[in-house]
């Protein structure tokens, strides 16, 4: 190496070292020392303009303590060591993929030299990645790398994905499984509202996203269940759905949906994925199915709670009134008053149990998902052992509803057609008195509950069957259309997909959700109240459970039905021994009150939700 410097430049190398006062005081060797024999590999000018320009060559090279030694060729070189001053970067480098594969800071640090500050300049970081990768220039046609080379500083460069140098691994088991790659780095930007809206954006893509079935699975932790945003759009070649090369065009749109819809057709692509239910003029009837479904639930939870309210005061002072004539013992007395009597057979109560566990397994399993941007969702979820045993409960559940759904339908069947013990041919029988079909009879007693409510009248004396248990009983029929129909859809979309058009799954999304929050909400308030929390029956009744009611309840209750089924000659034949053991007794209060206990439990969940939606 020294026969290589010419005697004069190693002359003054000698002197510069000998006389120079950095060296003598200690601090780095002056730059322009060095540059005297690297000249013509670093530029001074560009050097001096690079943002390492105020650190002295041996800032970096801290081998060099001895110039001289240096000169001869004495010092051993070792390789530059970043992290003395670049600690952040250095640990994050360290844990990344790069460090893995041995790539070290000046592999894409090639400018060392001249390094200028980026200042978040993503054409430089681009730059830099595509010296090794996106060799077929995938990202660089697409419409986040055109924008991103047009200056646009908002738009998804290499590190916005993956970071500058705490680079993932694409094979890491935790990524993987978190799919942070597929939808969690693309929120960070399109939940940015007022950044996409300052690109001229689609700005809902996120929050639509969230509110499908995908999303709502992605924020209860179980990403790799469900579609992410890369699984459509991809990763790199991201393009507007208009052009004819991207993955989101209707021409590629029933090749991109049989990658997890093997059996994808032209109609299902018709499906809405972003579909706002809220955007009148992009998505009318999807508009006009959830204003629609807001009316019902207003109307009929208003309809409803305010004759619950008016029912829980009234009922609260006629109780406080019996009380005081059973205290001057003005009450008349029943004779035989606690004799029992059938008012359900064993097949009732059968179906009954299986609509309480089906009910409150698709409430438990429904919920969470309808609200999963709650915590507890997220319990209940972990609870089941994940989304995909949620979704195999719900649809074991949604089986039991459809058994007895249509063992219901049998048995009204064989009301109208072939029970022998009714009279009367099948119309009779559809508006008797025995029948769960509303009559004008209904009309008249709803008048005579609402003159009680206001103390303008007597309580009516009803027959077999009231008017808010045939509402209950009529209600499955319009919730299986609803929800049983829907959900049907939901389940098989690709079956239903072969017949119908895929927005018609949006629509059932929004049928299946607001009609499963009606009937959730109803049960636990209205016909929990209804059944259990009238002031004459709370804390229960556990009718439903024994099939059996006292002698003073019947006439309490239904009076008109006890006095029709004497003049009949039918009461004997009611008549039964009571029927539960003290076992039987304690297993069916406990199942019941295990059930109220659910059901209050998600109706807090559900008010809970409503308020926190409020702030």
């Amino acid at each position: 190496m020294l026969k290589m410097i010419p005697p004069m430049m190693f002359a003054a190398l000698c002197f510069l070292l000998s006389a120079s006062p950095l060296r003598a005081q200690g601090m780095a060797i002056d730059p322009a020392t060095c540059l005297g024999c690297h000249g013509d590999k670093v530029s001074a000018s560009a050097f001096t303009a690079s943002v390492h320009a105020k650190n002295g060559c041996n800032s970096c090279h801290i081998q060099l303590t001895d110039l001289s030694k240096h000169v001869k060729g004495t010092i051993k070189m070792e390789k530059v060591r970043c992290e003395r001053c670049h600690k952040k970067e250095n640990a994050e480098h360290y844990a990344s993929v790069h460090s893995r594969k041995e790539v070290s800071c000046a592999d894409c640090h090639t400018d060392i030299h001249s390094h200028q500050y980026w200042k978040k300049d993503k054409r430089i970081v681009v730059a830099k990645c595509i010296q090794c990768h996106d060799h077929e220039a995938v990202y660089r046609q697409s419409i986040h790398g055109q924008t991103v080379a047009a200056g646009n500083q908002d738009s998804a460069a290499c590190n916005d994905c993956h970071n500058l140098h705490d680079i993932k691994p694409m094979n890491d088991p935790k990524f993987k499984t978190d799919r942070v790659f597929h939808t969690k780095v693309c929120l960070r930007c399109h939940s940015d509202e007022e950044m996409m809206k300052r690109n001229n954006v689609f700005n809902v893509a996120a929050k639509t996203y969230m509110d499908s079935y995908h999303g709502k699975n992605y924020r209860l932790g179980y990403p790799e269940k469900v579609a992410g945003c890369s699984d459509c759009h991809t990763a790199h070649s991201v393009l507007k759905a208009s052009d004819p090369n991207s993955t989101v065009n209707p021409g590629h749109l029933v090749e991109t949906c049989k990658q997890c819809h093997t059996h994808a057709t032209s109609l299902f692509t018709q499906f809405y994925a972003h579909g706002d239910h809220t955007d009148r003029k992009k998505y009318p009837l999807l508009f006009l199915t959830y204003i629609s479904m807001v009316i019902l639930l207003v109307g009929t939870f208003a309809v409803f709670w305010v004759h619950t309210l008016l029912w829980l005061y009234r009922g609260f002072v006629e109780n406080r009134e019996k009380e005081a004539l059973l205290a001057e013992g003005a009450v008349a007395h029943v004779p035989d008053g606690f004799r029992q009597y059938r008012r359900f057979n064993t097949r009732h109560i059968v179906l009954h149990i299986m609509v309480m566990v089906s009910f409150l397994g698709l409430a438990l399993t429904g919920l969470p998902l309808k609200f999963s941007d709650q915590e507890l969702s997220k319990l209940l979820m972990a609870l089941f052992g994940g989304a995909a045993n949620a979704a195999l409960i719900h649809r074991i559940c949604a089986v039991i509803t459809f058994a007895y759904f249509l063992s219901a339908i049998a048995m009204c069947i064989h009301f109208l057609f072939i029970r022998k013990d009714i009279p009367g041919n099948w119309l009779e029988r559809l508006l008797g008195p025995d029948s769960l079909c509303p009559n004008p009879r209904d009309v008249q007693d709803i008048a005579g509950m609402i003159r009680w409510f206001f103390f303008k009248g007597p309580k009516p004396t009803f027959e077999r069957w009231t008017y808010w248990e045939k509402f209950d009983f009529l209600a499955v029929f319009w919730g299986m259309f609803a929800i049983g129909g829907s959900g049907l859809m939901l389940w098989f979309p690709e079956a239903f997909g072969r017949v119908l058009p895929g927005w018609m799954f949006n629509v059932a999304t929004v049928v299946h959700s607001d009609e499963a929050l009606l009937a959730t909400g109803f049960i636990f308030t209205v016909h929990f109240f209804n059944t259990h929390f009238r002031p004459e029956k709370f804390p229960m009744d556990f009718v439903i459970f024994n099939g059996q009611v006292s002698k003073h309840e019947f006439i309490e209750e239904r009076r008109d039905q006890w006095e029709r089924t004497e003049r009949e000659g039918g009461t004997e034949k009611l008549a039964v021994e009571k029927r539960s053991g003290v076992f039987s007794d304690f297993f069916f209060k406990g199942f019941g009150f295990l059930g109220l206990s659910l059901g209050i439990a998600l109706l807090f969940m559900m008010l809970y939700t409503f308020i926190a939606a409020l702030h």
